[in-house]
């Protein structure tokens, strides 16, 4: 996994608004999540959720027991500040998801859009799996975003693993069940167009 000081280099020279993954609203991640059918009290994480708004239309929507994981002390603090007094409505946890120990069976929605796709070496694809199987409720609906095939094979100046939905739900395995794959074009703040494909899957009931 990349170092902290990168990711907070970024947010401390970047305004959040700036950097190629923004949106202004995550409608494709609120889309599944909403789909999922998991309730307003349902525990979600959204895994490298940084800067990202997906937080705000969480809160805003009325969703209770959320969780922003990030490596990046920095997008966290953006995050905390935009939200003003609704960001004690949210647990912040800094930390790398390859190392970070979340609790057992805590969530009923894990969400990550551009966070696995950074995790070059298999040694970190299995420790994020194992972070998965382990803070996933049994049931649980895991939702994540990579560049597709077709996607950008650096981001940040850093290299990325590129996925169809075969490849990415086979890094999961046999405790996943694929319910749903989408396709999307990202338009960047400067313009670039970015292929993502999301894969929404069900971790086994036991």
């Amino acid at each position: 996994m990349q170092s902290r000081d990168h990711w907070n280099r970024v947010y401390t020279t970047k305004t959040p608004a700036s950097v190629s993954w923004f949106q202004e609203h995550a409608r494709q991640s609120m889309a599944l999540i909403q789909e999922s059918g998991v309730p307003k009290e349902a525990g979600i994480i959204d895994v490298g959720g940084g800067a990202s708004t997906l937080v705000d239309d969480l809160v805003a929507q009325c969703y209770r027991d959320i969780t922003v994981l990030d490596l990046s002390d920095a997008a966290l603090a953006a995050a905390r500040a935009r939200l003003g007094e609704s960001a004690s409505r949210v647990s912040w946890i800094a930390g790398d998801i390859t190392q970070v120990e979340l609790p057992v069976n805590a969530y009923d929605v894990w969400h990550d859009r551009a966070v696995f796709h950074f995790l070059t070496s298999q040694e970190d694809r299995e420790a994020y799996v194992r972070a998965v199987l382990r803070a996933v409720k049994p049931g649980g609906i895991v939702i994540v975003a990579t560049f597709a095939e077709d996607g950008p094979d650096h981001c940040s100046g850093l290299p990325v693993m590129r996925y169809n939905a075969d490849a990415l739900h086979a890094e999961f395995g046999a405790p996943f069940t694929l319910l749903k794959q989408e396709r999307e074009e990202h338009h960047t703040p400067a313009g670039a167009t970015q292929k993502f494909i999301y894969c929404m899957c069900r971790k086994a009931a036991s």
